[in-house]
């Protein structure tokens, strides 16, 4: 996709915020803990590398992502530092990933039989974090039978048995029910495993926050480095982290249409009397979705409401006057003495701020704002 720098409209990321809340994490941590910082899907669509530039300087000592590809951006970017692919890579590409000292989650034994037989001519061992399903219901062995099954095939060549894991999928919420279930099954399949491997890790950022879980030494640092709270406004943080998106666009185009004036696709708004429209170069191919009708943006510190059908491009305002073509318009971020967060955009979408955040695409220019360490 092209990004669109020719018109009014950009994402601006502020890397001294994502440096700011990586910091503040390390500085929270045991002494014989780590962070490493989640950059997969773009880094939450803020930037794999920019982000990882930002989150190493402030003190992460590692990276995860979900694909084989994204590990390989960072190395290719220059990364050194230990990266860990928590996604399935399919068994026959693994030999890259030995080669490239990137290492890989285990679903299970079969996965293992199968990367062992891929890596029958490697020169260079492949780093494996067996992955323990306790409850998310996604990856990862379940039983303690499995867990020995795959031990089995970890202590002999061609792997390193550097780590294991689980992923918590109710850490962000209040109910601490399931939660608690998944913390006593890890307990139950690392005792199976024997002697612990160098890296033992549950933390993601909601347990990080919220939970003092197990015997673990790396926290997964994901959507809180971006300044999100995990649970969108349901748990309080326990303390500040610096939102580091804003998005920014300008009116570019103004006119004053009638009473009973239709607008945008399908005729679903009309104005109530003579009203001033702004037109607004974004669209849901920029991530704008079209059920953000009726949210608003920000004009002057007032917000003006999104009427009629966002379009593919384009998107209308209603405003409280005549505005020149070139005012600028925020859709997150602040403006004056108000803002729009990106949990507002999510939660009148009935959805969360990650699928906002990753949702918006390369059409829209990424500006960094440069940290100081």
């Amino acid at each position: 996709m092209i990004s669109g720098i020719h018109r009014p409209a950009k994402l601006v990321i502020d890397q001294q915020a994502i440096f700011d809340n990586v910091q503040q994490a390390v500085k929270r941590l045991p002494a014989d803990t780590v962070l490493w910082a989640v950059v997969k899907a773009d880094g939450y669509g803020h930037g794999m590398l920019q982000v990882a530039q930002a989150a190493a300087a402030a003190g992460a000592t590692g990276f995860c992502v979900a694909l084989l590809d994204e590990a390989l951006g960072l190395r290719q970017a220059g990364f050194d530092q230990p990266i860990l692919v928590l996604g399935v890579t399919p068994a026959n590409q693994v030999t890259l990933a030995a080669q490239q000292r990137i290492s890989l989650a285990a679903p299970d034994a079969a996965w293992l039989q199968t990367a062992a037989a891929t890596l029958q001519n490697s020169t260079a061992p492949l780093s494996v974090h067996l992955a323990f399903d306790t409850g998310m219901g996604r990856i990862g062995v379940q039983t303690v039978a499995e867990v020995q099954a795959a031990m089995a095939l970890l202590r002999q060549a061609p792997f390193v048995f550097d780590g294991v894991f689980t992923h918590f999928s109710t850490a962000d919420e209040a109910d601490t029910t399931h939660f608690n279930q998944q913390v006593q099954q890890f307990k139950t399949l690392l005792a199976a495993v024997g002697q612990r491997p160098r890296y033992v890790h549950v933390a993601n950022s909601a347990t990080s926050l919220w939970h003092q879980a197990c015997a673990s030494n790396v926290v997964r640092f994901g959507v809180a480095m971006y300044g999100l709270n995990p649970s969108g406004d349901a748990l309080p943080l326990p303390y500040p982290l610096k939102p580091a998106l804003r998005i920014e666009s300008e009116l570019t185009f103004v006119k004053q249409v009638p009473a009973g004036a239709a607008i945008s696709y399908g005729a679903t708004y009309h104005a109530a009397q003579p009203e001033w429209i702004g037109t607004i170069p974004v669209g849901y191919a920029d991530g704008w979705q079209r059920r953000l009708q009726g949210f608003h943006v920000l004009i002057n510190g007032q917000a003006c409401e999104i009427v009629g059908r966002i379009c593919m491009d384009q998107l209308m305002v209603r405003l409280p006057e005549k505005l020149p073509a070139g005012t600028k318009v925020t859709l997150v971020g602040t403006d004056g003495d108000t803002a729009i967060s990106l949990q507002d955009v999510a939660s009148f979408a009935h959805t969360i701020h990650y699928e906002i955040a990753c949702g918006l695409t390369m059409r829209l220019p990424r500006v960094y704002l440069p940290y100081q360490a």
